[in-house]
């Protein structure tokens, strides 16, 4: 299975099987090089809460792909309405899937959508725990620590993917300290240096985490996990 990631919080697991998009934020990111009219047979797209950086094109690609958008149900009454297939979940749901199992976990942040009318209901945000392929692969959203995130080091996560550029989520001080909670094999940060108000050193955190593995992903790399 592939893991790759386009900068930003946006990431992509592909198999023969399945290929699935998580917070699709691709033409906007100055970080990302892909175009969405570029990715075919995506299946899923999972979408962590309703700010513009996350659900990035998840609407066009999703149509383009006849995808799935997995999301919680306010979300989902949003993209419904645009004649997009939508599975809608919420905090502490799971649902086991064809490519595998997801539960939906807690976030700390806002989940507003803005519209050409103002701010729309988005609905809780969330992390995703995917079980994929004999793998747990935690995509934390955007967020604060959370003492919430203790409770996932019984899940024994293989692949923590955590913000650390402060400011909006966690900083490297508190994503390291989410690390000691979590506990995962390997962690990955992301959401930093998209953009100035969220600069952060992955080096930094790395050199930080004394528990797990810690891989830093350049944007538009991949790796074999």
């Amino acid at each position: 299975m592939k893991l790759h990631y386009f900068g930003h919080s946006a990431f992509q697991l592909e198999e023969k099987d399945f290929n699935l998009l998580i917070d699709p934020f691709l033409r906007e990111n100055p970080l990302c090089k892909t175009n969405p009219i570029d990715l075919s047979q995506v299946t899923h797209i999972l979408v962590t809460h309703g700010h513009s950086d996350h659900i990035g094109d998840a609407t066009e690609i999703a149509k383009l792909n006849d995808a799935v958008i997995i999301c919680n149900f306010e979300l989902a009454s949003f993209f419904s309405e645009m004649d997009i297939k939508t599975h809608a979940m919420h905090l502490g749901g799971s649902h086991q899937f064809p490519f595998g199992k997801i539960k939906m976990t807690m976030a700390a942040h806002g989940s507003g959508i803005k519209t050409s009318n103002g701010i729309v209901c988005g609905g809780s945000p969330c992390g995703f725990l995917i079980e994929v392929c004999g793998l747990k692969i935690y995509h934390a959203g955007d967020t604060g620590l959370i003492w919430d995130m203790k409770l996932l080091e019984d899940e024994n996560i293989d692949y923590a993917l955590l913000p650390i550029g402060g400011n909006f989520t966690m900083d490297i001080c508190d994503a390291v300290r989410s690390v000691d909670f979590i506990r995962p094999k390997v962690s990955i940060p992301m959401h930093y240096n998209t953009f100035p108000l969220i600069e952060a050193s992955p080096e930094l955190f790395k050199a930080s985490v004394k528990n797990s593995k810690v891989i830093l992903l350049e944007p538009n790399t991949s790796i074999d996990v």
